[in-house]
């Protein structure tokens, strides 16, 4: 009888972990690191069709704040290959970590592109593997805009919002991203610049270039540091 409770409740954990990484792909390691991951698009205030990968703001905002009140988690690796999405959106889940006060490591996997970006940065220490890419490109949006000028103005405004998260939280001055912004020669459709993994450490958006033990070994040195601390 004994043998049958401890079997259900070892079904009834699987089954928690299971629904959480299907639902809002997280997952708590042995150590007390908690894993998130950023993919897809990031959804915001409008449901995308069921065809598209995506990550939902409103789940990743109220497990930040409790993966931050868990005495029991350590630290955060955030697991990152999204497209973009939401600016507003995808900025909030920006400054929620970092302002977090435990140790967060991001790893950029396959892309960090558009407001992937500011995720990707917002971590106390940044990796991408060599054959990542992160797109840099000016702010833009879906639907009709009238053509005036105070549209350009808010639009302005948004981007530079982006551009100061994103160089207050890497090594990469406002100088050089806005030019990487502006460029008008490397992408087919739009203005900005698409950097690889070497690439983006070079210009000082990431800091190291890394694969996943390189990133847990950062995460556990931060958060013994951390504990000590504490």
């Amino acid at each position: 009888m004994q043998n049958n409770n401890e079997n259900n409740s070892k079904n009834t954990e699987e089954e928690i972990q299971f629904n959480t990484i299907k639902e809002m792909g997280a997952v708590k390691a042995d150590s007390g690191i908690e894993v998130i991951s950023v993919i897809g698009q990031i959804e915001g205030h409008f449901i995308l069709n069921d065809q598209s990968k995506t990550t939902k703001y409103e789940h990743l905002l109220p497990a930040l704040v409790a993966i931050e009140e868990n005495p029991n988690v350590t630290g955060l690796l955030i697991l990152i290959n999204t497209v973009g999405g939401d600016v507003e959106a995808g900025l909030a889940i920006a400054e929620m970590i970092a302002s977090m006060s435990k140790p967060t490591v991001s790893i950029v996997l396959g892309g960090g592109h558009s407001i992937g970006v500011p995720l990707a940065v917002a971590s106390d220490v940044s990796f991408i593997v060599p054959s990542a890419t992160m797109t840099i490109h000016p702010v833009r949006t879906n639907g009709v805009i009238i053509g005036v000028p105070q549209s350009f103005n808010n639009f302005e405004r948004m981007q530079q919002r982006i551009t100061n998260f994103i160089v207050n939280n890497s090594n990469i001055t406002e100088k050089r991203f806005n030019e990487l912004l502006s460029n008008i020669g490397e992408l087919v459709t739009d203005v900005g610049s698409t950097l690889d993994g070497v690439q983006a450490v070079k210009e000082g958006l990431i800091d190291k270039i890394g694969g996943l033990a390189d990133a847990i070994k950062e995460l556990k040195q931060l958060c013994g540091k951390y504990s000590n601390d504490n």
